[in-house]
């Protein structure tokens, strides 16, 4: 299988996309000196080669009154109970990230709750009850510092081509 190498023009494109998803195809195309359609094409071949998964809305959790957001490890009985344990973790909606790790803990989640009642509630009559889940250790966030998509990176000279940040 032949990798797909970005070219001065995607990084270009991508990081336009990165700091505004919605940004208008031609707005991008003047910015880099090419056609519409030509923008159109590369954003496909993107997609096409894996580069691009889809865009997406992101709706801020405390607008929805989840004012709580917390990582929670997970230690594990059976490191082998490990998919048994994703799959009940995905029937969760409190849970919006699931990380295998390395170190003490096998998982670290990322979780949205109203209140710390919420949490604990979570925490202690869900997760913990699921099967080959040995121990939890909880870290409540008290402010999340800044938020961002992955950068992209100029490799001619090592530099960001655009943080928006």
């Amino acid at each position: 299988m032949a990798t797909f190498q970005l070219d001065d023009t995607d990084r270009k494109i991508l990081s336009y996309l990165v700091n505004n998803a919605r940004m208008p195809f031609l707005e991008i195309a003047r910015e880099c000196g090419i056609s519409g359609a030509a923008i159109h094409q590369r954003v496909k071949k993107l997609e096409s080669n894996g580069i691009i998964s889809g865009s997406r809305l992101v709706v801020k959790p405390s607008a929805l009154g989840l004012d709580i957001c917390a990582f929670v490890s997970v230690s594990l009985s059976e490191a082998n109970k490990y998919p048994e344990v994703v799959t009940a973790l995905k029937h969760i909606p409190e849970v919006v990230e699931c990380h295998f790790v390395t170190g003490n803990s096998a998982l670290l989640l990322k979780m949205f709750c109203y209140d710390n009642a919420h949490l604990m509630d979570v925490i202690l009559n869900t997760i913990q009850r699921i099967p080959y889940i040995k121990s939890t250790d909880t870290m409540i966030s008290l402010d999340e510092a800044f938020e961002r998509q992955v950068w992209v990176k100029d490799n001619r000279n090592r530099s960001l081509i655009s943080s928006g940040q």
